[in-house]
């Protein structure tokens, strides 16, 4: 058995023409021993192999098991397929977590993680080269590999193609040779040039002569010689070029692709034995990343141990949240929560959590967590959420559960405009060696594919663009893209648009780049460059892993998400406004509840800026929903989402609701997970207890719907479960049609699922917006245009809605505003609602803040503002556009005029008065007055929203017929 140690997948962007997966599943075909994925300067691919092998180990001891009952199942799969379960898959191919270094001032180096420890030097030698780099990038040193490489076996590349030895090449090779003596190999690979004999006697021979084993390796960068094709369209993506203008640059044939053990020895015949070392090299590494040995920070305080500190924090917060004695429920649930999570050891997970909200506490960060363990009762003592455990049906282990081993998930959304407060804190915390973002694989999709694709093939720029915009939502779908095809005025049959087409199939899925995770931290106890490299991201001051939430998934790492959210931004700043005017204090718990005027409010979809009841599809939605309590509203969030209007879901829970369709259970097991939501499956978390109950699914099965469920999943599908889940159905008795219906229901979650918990979570937000908005409609109307830009609805939008709530909105005011939108005296005991500088186009906070601190008792022309604030006269030029003047008894157009007369930066001393306090007059011009219409326009101009008119209104007599007679 052979073993290939140097293999370049496709997270070398845009290089490598194969997943990690391919490869893996392609050796176990050919019966290769081991392989070695080893990506330039980066292992961000490595888990996707690993988490490959285990697959691949699960199936063949699944078919095994079956050949053994029942004798063989069949043929083997033919030479070139992916199969899923194969008889053709003997062996599992052991996977050798490597990487190949690139030094910018020496030879090429592939780095084998023989051990644990090689596997910490590898991680840290990445990081030390990706940080002196900016995002993407790595400037790893010749002295950095030096310092030491202990528990790594190194392959040493030749110069590409070389028939003669560079010096510097030598110079390098000695000075590694004598550093690393037997850990260092010569790699001998083959060019397929028709020279290959030839050079591997000179390299055989240089190798000799440093005292080095040769070793082979077929440096494969495609699983499959099929992929010659999308390997050159790579190259020309990564080089800018078309494909037929590659060159050199092109595979001159398929050949670079993984090799059997016969193909090795026949390549290269006559050093037969550089092939065995391969073998023998494989077994002495023996590393594998189910050794990794992730370690939580224990977060002990004050020599206070976590398992304590949790218990006291937790109820110290159960006697703050139920200042009158909790129920003897809650009290049970909490007792048995903190016995769960001690047994699983999650107690540092959950003190980290706490101490990241505390935080933002102490600087007034409004904050929500969500997840499945975030409505928990612990989190709800420590303050994590707002929203009361009593208000799901799910119970604790079906989140931190001991069967499923699964660590907890929570995630706490921070306000959009101060969560990198939050994010540098945890930075300056743990410090960047244990704390970093995860990263996020962009994948091609298909407006991408067809842009880039379609450029590297050479066709023309419009019909790029006429792909990309009417093509791409029909990928995939058989017939109906060459009909689409031939609707936009293209021959489907063209040999090249066709080959286009095939390719940007072949490339959909493929990783394009390394993008940050919205806020997915690992913090680790130890040093986190040694379990994964690090590297900078495009935002200053953030450092990133290379694995995203998937691959820590598989190594069972935790993460804590610390992500932002727009409308906690806007409920602080609303919270704030009503204490400055109100005098009332309010939190998210403390809200009054179940307010009855609230429900009347969205049950009239009167919904404009709510939290996630703004769009058309809710508006329409809430009137037939009619939501008359919180638990409706966590429904209400669920269900107008992709998955359950996929799967059918929306109108039976509808009808059912409304009395139209009768409640019925198929079975009382399966009632009790669907009670709640009249039968119909609105959550993941009954999708899960349907197939555990109702399918027979064990824990482990049922674990692997719900991530193939999960929301935002890059690849989403779940029909390997159909004909598992519907066998299950039948033998415990349930009609094969239910369990159809099941099944389509259940898959609609492919595109979108939502859980409970985040549904609670996200309802508690619907209540407060709408509170909020239902009583204080100006507060709120103010709060949302300071939170800007949010939501889905313009400033102009937020506005109209405000002054149909009866709230008196003001101008913008030279004397009267500030950068933010503020409330004011009316004059009639109410507020009115000022615009703020902040409403106009292009104007900094900076230039705001001047004028408002300049202003004293009030500016009296334009030339003071200049004068006083320092503000430049493009600035008032801007000023005088909006219309901000118009308090001094100046219109826009005597403004503007005023505003361009002034052209230096300052006030000019013969301009500024003579000794009599009088400089030199212009002269008055006479300007024509605007008419409505300009001004409207104007407004919109400067500000986008205009309180003198709505635009159709201009228009309206044009289009109201005549009345008749």
């Amino acid at each position: 058995m052979a073993a290939e140690l140097s293999i370049t997948s496709n997270f070398t962007f845009l290089t490598g023409a194969s997943h990690p997966e391919e490869f893996m599943r392609r050796a176990g075909l050919m019966g290769l021993s081991a392989i070695a994925v080893a990506d330039e300067n980066s292992v961000a691919g490595i888990v996707r192999a690993h988490a490959a092998a285990r697959e691949i180990a699960r199936e063949v001891a699944e078919r095994d098991a079956l050949e053994a009952a029942r004798g063989p199942i069949g043929p083997p799969a033919p030479e070139g397929c992916a199969p899923g379960p194969s008889a053709a898959i003997r062996n599992v191919p052991r996977l050798i977590p490597a990487a190949r270094l690139v030094p910018v001032d020496g030879p090429e180096i592939t780095a084998l993680a023989a051990t644990r420890e090689g596997w910490a030097r590898l991680c840290r030698l990445i990081s030390r080269g990706r940080l002196r780099a900016p995002k993407g990038g790595a400037a790893l040193r010749m002295d950095d590999i030096m310092e030491g490489m202990e528990g790594l076996e190194l392959l040493l590349h030749p110069p590409a193609r070389a028939l003669d030895w560079p010096e510097d090449w030598r110079r390098q090779a000695a000075r590694l040779a004598r550093r690393f003596g037997e850990r260092l190999h010569l790699a001998l690979a083959p060019a397929y040039d028709g020279q290959d004999p030839a050079r591997f006697d000179l390299w055989a021979a240089e190798a000799a002569r440093l005292a080095l084993p040769t070793l082979a390796t077929a440096r494969p960068m495609m699983h499959h010689g099929r992929r010659r094709r999308l390997a050159d369209v790579l190259t020309a993506i990564r080089t800018g070029t078309r494909v037929d203008a590659l060159g050199r640059a092109a595979l001159a044939n398929a050949e670079q692709r993984l090799r059997s053990e016969a193909e090795m020895r026949r390549i290269f015949r006559g050093h037969e034995a550089a092939v065995a070392r391969a073998e023998a090299l494989a077994r002495r590494c023996t590393f594998s990343l189910d050794a990794l040995r992730y370690e939580y920070p224990s977060e002990v305080a004050d020599g206070e141990r976590p398992r304590d500190r949790l218990a006291r924090l937790a109820r110290a917060g159960l006697a703050r949240r139920y200042p009158e004695g909790a129920p003897e429920r809650v009290r049970a649930m909490l007792e048995h929560e903190l016995a769960l999570i001690a047994k699983l050891n999650y107690e540092p997970y959950f003190l980290t959590v706490n101490d990241i909200v505390a935080f933002a506490r102490t600087r007034g960060i409004l904050c929500q967590g969500r997840g499945s363990a975030a409505n928990s009762v612990v989190c709800y003592c420590l303050g994590v959420t707002s929203v009361s455990p009593e208000i799901g049906t799910m119970v604790f282990e079906r989140f931190v559960s001991e069967a499923r081993d699964e660590p907890p998930d929570i995630d706490v959304d921070f306000e959009h405009e101060r969560r990198e407060e939050v994010i540098q804190w945890i930075y300056a915390r743990y410090g960047r060696h244990r704390a970093g973002l995860c990263a996020t694989v962009i994948h091609y999709r298909g407006k991408r594919a067809i842009r880039e694709v379609g450029r590297a093939m050479g066709l023309s720029e419009d019909t790029v663009a006429a792909l990309s915009s009417q093509l791409w939502g029909f990928y995939g779908m058989g017939g109906t893209e060459a009909e689409r095809l031939s609707e936009i005025g293209l021959d489907p049959s063209d040999r090249r648009l066709s080959q286009t087409m095939e390719l940007i199939d072949e490339i959909v899925g493929f990783p394009r780049h390394l993008s940050q995770h919205v806020g997915g931290f690992v913090i680790t106890e130890g040093r986190l460059d040694e379990l994964c490299p690090l590297e900078n991201a495009a935002m200053e001051d953030r450092t990133v892993i290379c694995w995203d939430k998937d691959d820590i998934d598989t190594l069972g790492i935790l993460k804590v998400d610390v992500l932002s959210l727009g409308m906690l931004t806007c409920i602080r700043k609303a919270f704030e406004l009503l204490r400055q005017h109100h005098g009332a204090d309010y939190t998210l718990a403390t809200l009054p509840q179940e307010d009855p005027r609230v429900y009347d409010m969205l049950c009239r979809a009167d919904s404009v800026g709510v939290f996630q009841v703004e769009s058309r599809a809710q508006m329409n939605f809430l009137p037939r929903m009619k939501p008359r309590s919180f638990y409706d509203l966590v429904i209400e969030v669920a269900i107008v989402r992709p998955g359950p209007i996929q799967g059918d879901m929306v109108h039976p829970y509808i009808r059912r609701r409304n009395g139209e369709e009768r409640v019925e259970f198929p079975s009382d097991a399966l009632g009790a997970v669907l009670a709640k939501t009249l039968g119909v499956p609105l959550f993941q978390e009954q999708a899960m207890q349907i197939a555990i109950i109702g399918a027979n699914f064990t824990p482990d099965e049922a674990d692997r719907l719900r991530r193939s469920l999960a929301t935002f999943k890059k690849h989403g599908n779940i029909s390997e479960f159909r004909s598992r889940f519907l066998k299950g159905m039948v033998a415990n008795g349930y009609d094969r049609d239910f369990a159809e219906r099941c099944f389509s229901q259940i898959e609609g979650f492919g595109s979108y699922g939502f859980p409970e918990s985040h549904a609670a979570s996200f309802a508690l937000l619907v209540y407060a917006s709408a509170w909020l908005k239902c009583h204080h409609p100006g507060l709120f109307a103010c709060a949302l245009l300071n939170a800007q830009p949010m939501g889905v609805y313009a400033p102009a939008q937020i506005v109209r809605d405000a002054r149909e709530h009866g709230v008196e909105v003001r101008p913008v005011c030279i004397n009267e505003s500030y950068w933010d939108n503020v409330m004011e005296p009316d004059g009639r005991g109410g507020l009115a609602l000022r615009l703020g500088f902040r409403q106009i186009r292009g104007l900094k906070e900076e230039d705001a803040a001047w004028i408002a601190a300049a202003r004293g008792n009030g500016y009296l022309t334009v030339e003071d503002v200049w004068r006083r604030a320092g503000v430049t006269p493009p600035v008032l030029a801007r000023l005088a556009e909006a219309d901000v003047f118009a308090a001094l008894g100046l219109s826009r157009r005597e403004a503007s005029w005023e505003a361009r007369a002034l052209r230096a930066p300052a006030p000019l001393p013969l301009f500024e008065g003579d000794m009599d306090g009088e400089g030199i007059a212009e002269p008055a011009a006479l300007l024509p007055e605007m008419t409505l219409g300009e001004e409207v326009v104007e407004d919109y101009v400067a500000m986008r929203l205009s309180l003198r008119a709505h635009p159709v209104a201009l228009l309206r007599d044009r289009l109201t017929p005549p009345a008749e007679g």
